[in-house]
């Protein structure tokens, strides 16, 4: 490499300098240095000012880290030039890599409520703690010891993804050579501190699915408890996935948006068996739906705006909210135990007591009144 391509190589990730001016309003400006090569091939190096913005709406780290961002553009655009990251540089921070780089290349692999939790999770527990950090400056000590931190608050479900994600983070950054070493490949799951997670009384779900006196809401409630699908599964199905004793998961839903031929893992393509006492709710709602074609809903609403009078899938949140809670709270149940997570907790060791001692009375007096 010839000299210049020495000097660009260091120079390309430069801080520049950022300096408030202006008399009644006051802007952040920008200055850095720009390489490049004239008309008759001389190399040669230009100062360019920016505006980064007026001083009320941003911080000068946020001006700064606006410019770095405008450094590493600009010089990135050289052509015939190979940028990468010299071990001495600071410039790059773990939040600008997070934002620039893991995120848009990670978050195309992931459903969409996957998508929205982990990008939060690792904004709200990654991001916020190292901040502006230079990614080249944190080490195994300050992973392990954020890591540490979140495991005396958080719940272990919590730490592990703040682990996984870290480690995804770190290998990125060494695949793309910003950094030179991986640390996070040395880091431990810490020990993580016990979690009271709630449940619904055997009682309050018999309760519960003996007051739902609407067939649609039985059955979507009935399968969303005993049938241990998770929630974008339950909203997601079809009339194709229903095989009268067992379900086939095909598609997925999530806020109102069907996703069609994407779940959560192989094997949720596994058949799914249905307990014997939740196959007469299934049928007693197959029989009053207005649409059981093979691709309709097993659980539509009616969409709005840009989908207005289409048949959509249900907000699992806004379902419960309208629907269920109104129930519970004539029952004393409290709001907050009646999630599909909760009930899905309880009712995985329930179907079987109901498999042997049969559903509720009342639900088999309504299911015989449907059928007559």
């Amino acid at each position: 490499m010839d000299h210049f391509g020495e000097r660009l190589m260091t120079m390309v990730y430069q801080k520049g300098n950022v300096y408030e001016k202006g008399k009644r309003k006051k802007k952040w400006y920008g200055q850095f240095r720009v390489y490049m090569k004239g008309r008759e091939g001389k190399e040669a190096c230009k100062v360019r000012k920016v505006v980064l913005g007026l001083k009320s709406e941003l911080r000068k780290h946020e001006a700064e880290k606006k410019l770095n961002e405008i450094i590493l553009s600009e010089n990135g655009k050289q052509k015939g030039i190979t940028v990468s990251i010299p071990p001495s540089d600071d410039s790059v921070t773990f939040d600008w890599f997070v934002a620039e780089k893991y995120l848009p290349m990670r978050r195309v692999q992931w459903r969409p409520a996957t998508r929205k939790k982990t990008e939060f999770e690792i904004n709200r527990h990654l991001v916020s703690s190292f901040k502006a950090a230079p990614l080249r400056r944190i080490g195994l000590f300050e992973l392990q010891v954020l890591l540490n931190g979140l495991a005396e608050k958080y719940s272990e479900s919590i730490v592990k993804h703040a682990f996984v994600n870290l480690r995804s983070i770190m290998r990125l950054a060494r695949k793309l050579k910003f950094i030179t070493d991986n640390p996070a490949e040395d880091i431990r799951m810490p020990e993580t501190r016990e979690v009271n997670r709630p449940t619904l009384s055997p009682e309050q779900i018999g309760k519960l699915i003996v007051s739902i006196k609407d067939p649609h809401d039985l059955c979507l409630m009935s399968i969303g408890l005993f049938c241990a699908t998770r929630t974008s599964e339950t909203l997601g199905l079809q009339w194709k996935s229903y095989g009268g004793d067992k379900l086939m998961i095909q598609s997925t839903a999530y806020e109102g948006q069907l996703y069609t031929g994407k779940v959560k893992t192989k094997a949720s393509r596994s058949v799914v068996p249905i307990p014997d006492s939740i196959q007469p709710i299934i049928e007693c709602w197959r029989r009053v739906c207005p649409d059981t074609s093979p691709e309709a809903l097993m659980f539509p609403t009616f969409g709005r705006h840009g989908r207005k009078g289409a048949k959509v899938p249900r907000h699992a949140k806004n379902f419960l909210i309208w629907r269920i809670h109104p129930i519970a709270e004539r029952l004393g149940i409290a709001r907050k135990l009646v999630t599909f997570q909760v009930m899905r907790r309880t009712g995985d060791g329930l179907a079987a007591t109901w498999n042997h001692e049969g559903y509720p009375r009342s639900v088999k007096a309504r299911e015989h009144q449907d059928s007559g």
